[in-house]
């Protein structure tokens, strides 16, 4: 028997699992979700929310706090055991915000006060698929790369970026020498290794050499190794960089700072594949593959005198340039949330994200650092983490701006204290609970709305909701 029309492969909907002692409230964020998507399940307690996770991995829970025979916060311990990839989302009343807030650090990915806004549910749960999305196409990424090109650590999503790699993949097939030019911290390390791990000298050594950390004196021997004797120290025979790249590719970064009179025995190299070590006779054949950085204009140099015309030429034989970050927008929240994940695990503590007011501070920023600067930026803000979600006051002051740019409350609050005097920061304290009251009473009591209307997170807001016991 044959069916009227083909079968379909359609994407499984996100699974979400609903708890809540009170059914009227299950059954209406059911419904709502469901007309979403979104697959849902719901249960009756902490007991059951286990069971049923357990019998089924979901992307998202929404749970109440307070409910018979086992808490949300109990639930969300074990929910942890199980998979601590889930976003657990808490449903909480004003007066339990603490409990919600201490949840948040033991691993919740955020929570909601009731009486909550359906559309702010909406939005929390789209917020933690978003994220989940975000972590399986990093993984996704991370397999294709590692396939495509030998390395899992180039991400992009930048079209610039693309035809780079694909220019890589063709220059690696090669023996040609490379020069890799770009500014500092855009990953012209990474260009040098996708190019070894992707040629016929992967089976080889990779070997790196950062001309303007080793002192000049020394760098000769670095490069061509030296005999017993050579000079004072040299107790015995060494093999320079040259010979222990044998059969791979050596990497030569910051190729500009090296002195005139090694530039000459550099190009001899080149031309004759073959050296002698310092203080030696013997010819030392070698067959490597040489690839060198700068972020210096080399054309610059050899007008100016400061660079060998003849070793220019022989370098750039072919020429790739990195893009620098701020030329790659498009990276910046792949990346942001590859290092967030890495320090996260390095640091052994749980961050699930990154909230969309620090996002947004990540995107508008210029890097001139580049990857590198996103990269210790990230790391710090791990570090600096209280919560759940990485947020603006977690970044380097540079990235998230002046306090009063980014909170105007949290203004008020600093221009007090500069100013001192407990009775000027008790009447500061009175006019921002006015203006926060006065913000939910124009917004209807809506939470999101008036966050938005007062410039700071949701997260800050609630803070300030409970501070000043503002219903």
């Amino acid at each position: 028997m044959t069916t009227p029309f083909p079968t379909v492969q359609t994407t499984p909907a996100p699974a979400v699992l609903v708890v809540d002692d009170d059914e009227a409230i299950r059954e209406m964020l059911a419904a709502v979700l469901s007309r979403d998507g979104l697959s849902v399940t719901t249960a009756a307690d902490g007991v059951e929310a286990v069971a049923a996770f357990a019998a089924q991995r979901h992307a998202v829970v929404l749970m109440d706090v307070r409910m018979p025979r086992m808490t949300g916060l109990q639930a969300l311990a074990e929910i942890r055991k199980l998979d601590r990839s889930t976003a657990v989302i808490l449903m909480t009343a004003f007066a339990e915000v603490g409990s919600a807030v201490q949840a948040i650090k033991d691993g919740a990915f955020d929570y909601v006060i009731k009486p909550f806004d359906i559309a702010e549910i909406q939005l929390q749960v789209g917020r933690a698929l978003q994220m989940r999305r975000m972590r399986d196409d990093i993984a996704t990424l991370h397999r294709e790369l590692s396939s495509s090109y030998h390395t899992d650590r180039i991400l992009t999503a930048s079209p610039r970026m693309s035809e780079l790699l694909q220019t890589i993949a063709k220059v690696a097939k090669s023996n040609a020498t490379v020069l890799v030019t770009g500014e500092s911290g855009t990953g012209k390390e990474l260009v040098a290794a996708a190019i070894h791990y992707n040629s016929p000298r992967n089976a080889g050594p990779f070997v790196k050499v950062n001309c303007a950390a080793v002192p000049e004196g020394l760098l000769e021997s670095e490069f061509f190794g030296h005999e017993k004797g050579a000079f004072t120290g040299a107790q015995a025979r060494r093999r320079g960089r040259f010979e222990q790249a044998e059969h791979g590719t050596l990497f030569l970064d910051e190729i500009g700072d090296i002195s005139p009179s090694l530039q000459v025995k550099l190009l001899r190299v080149l031309q004759e594949r073959e050296f002698e070590r310092v203080g030696g006779t013997e010819l030392v054949r070698t067959d490597v593959r040489v690839v060198v950085a700068t972020n210096r204009n080399l054309e610059e140099m050899v007008r100016q005198g400061l660079f060998r015309q003849d070793l220019y030429f022989r370098l750039n034989v072919v020429t790739l340039k990195t893009v620098p970050l701020r030329e790659r927008p498009e990276d910046i929240r792949l990346l942001a949330t590859h290092f967030l994940q890495r320090f996260a695990a390095e640091n052994r503590i749980e961050v699930g994200g990154i909230d969309e007011q620090a996002m947004e501070r990540l995107l508008a920023y210029r890097w001139p650092g580049n990857i590198r600067e996103l990269s210790n930026a990230m790391e710090r803000a791990v570090v600096m983490s209280t919560g759940a979600m990485i947020v603006a006051e977690d970044l380097p002051e540079q990235i998230a701006g002046r306090v009063d740019d980014a909170d105007p409350v949290a203004g008020i609050e600093a221009s007090a204290s500069v100013a001192g005097g407990g009775a000027l920061r008790e009447q500061v304290s009175r006019f921002e609970a006015r203006v926060v009251a006065e913000a939910l009473a124009r917004n209807d009591g809506n939470r999101m709305k008036t966050a938005l209307e007062l410039g700071i997170s949701r997260r800050s807001l609630l803070y300030k909701l409970q501070e000043y016991a503002i219903s």
